[in-house]
């Protein structure tokens, strides 16, 4: 598929890129450079300079219109909250420069972000050691655990009319699978078992949801493609910063792993762990009830995994032999919550 093709990107003009720098900046700010970033399959994305060399990062939400995933409302407030209270707790996350989202220049809202340094570790892993990339899992822990000291006012996704906003973490998870599985149903999506199946199995196990107590902010997408690193001075690659944090609600610190380890065994990188707990904001246990709360973490995930691409209006074999090869690994997880005594 073509991830520049997908139909929730809102691209933009150069004048309209003026327009928008003008609003932001000034009328004597002028555009050096800008280029449209690949990589992204939800907002549309610039790398603009201004000036001599203000480096900024444009992101351009979807058009309000659009009918998207029923978490999918008002992503990028979402992002701008994240990256606030993220950056007052000292994590490695990009600066709000300038946000807008009065919806009237371009029709939808719109974000100057400083643009971090690096490249993407999905482009990088490949040419780094097992030592190189397990020091930069543990550093990925360990921010993840200064994000995590971060207490919402309540649980589930922030900044819109959600059923998933509750006080505890429970009702707020069921929510969010709740209306995750009725997108399912909207967009005839192909899962492992009927949606309400899958719901009753995971109502099931949602007793061990009750051993959150506190609702941290969750980034819930530290996958490697939002992940950056860079070479020190002296020859040694460190994250440089953690970027799209739309994703992002309060609940079970716990759940964060799952997007850092997609598609890989936790138990293979006991780095992370130990990487977390080095931060010195507490540590992550993993007992019987944890690893069945990361299993239904893991679910969810894939659950909006293989749902998502039927609003990105992506028709192509790529995207069928994806979301059949998702719906295998869906099943896995289904099989391991199944079998497992309560």
């Amino acid at each position: 598929m073509v991830e520049s093709q997908s139909s929730t990107r809102r691209h933009v003009t150069e004048s309209e890129l003026r327009a928008l720098v003008r609003r932001g900046f000034g009328d004597r700010t002028g555009v050096t450079d800008w280029r449209e970033l690949t990589g992204g399959t939800y907002n549309a994305a610039y790398a603009v300079t201004l000036g001599e060399n203000t480096e900024l990062v444009l992101k351009v939400a979807p058009p309000p219109e659009l009918e998207l995933l029923r978490h999918e409302v008002d992503l990028m407030r979402t992002e701008v909250d994240f990256h606030r209270r993220a950056a007052r707790v000292g994590a490695a996350v990009p600066e709000v420069v300038y946000a807008d989202f009065t919806r009237d220049l371009i029709g939808t809202d719109f974000v100057f972000l400083s643009r971090i340094p690096g490249t993407d570790l999905q482009r990088r892993r490949d040419e780094l050691t097992p030592a190189q990339l397990a020091a930069v899992r543990a550093e990925i822990a360990a921010q993840a655990a200064r994000l995590h000291t971060v207490t919402g006012p309540a649980y589930g996704y922030p900044l819109r009319e959600s059923r998933s906003w509750q006080p505890s973490w429970r009702a707020a998870f069921g929510a969010m699978v709740d209306d995750i599985l009725a997108d399912a149903v909207r967009l005839g999506s192909a899962l492992p078992a009927p949606p309400d199946r899958i719901g009753d199995l995971l109502r099931r196990h949602a007793d061990v949801l009750d051993e959150v107590r506190r609702p941290a902010l969750v980034h819930f997408d530290l996958w490697d493609g939002n992940v950056f690193v860079a070479a020190d001075p002296a020859g040694t690659v460190r994250l440089t910063g953690l970027i799209d944090g739309e994703r992002a609600f309060f609940g079970d610190p716990l759940a964060e792993l799952v997007s850092m380890t997609l598609h890989r065994e936790l138990d293979d990188e006991p780095e992370i762990l130990a990487g977390y707990a080095s931060a010195g904001h507490g540590r992550l246990e993993l007992t019987g009830p944890a690893r069945r709360r990361l299993t239904l973490y893991t679910i969810y995930l894939y659950l909006i995994m293989c749902i998502e691409g039927a609003t990105r209006g992506w028709n192509s074999p790529e995207r069928a032999e994806r979301e059949r090869w998702l719906v295998g690994r869906l099943e896995a997880q289904l099989d391991r919550l199944d079998r497992v005594r309560q």
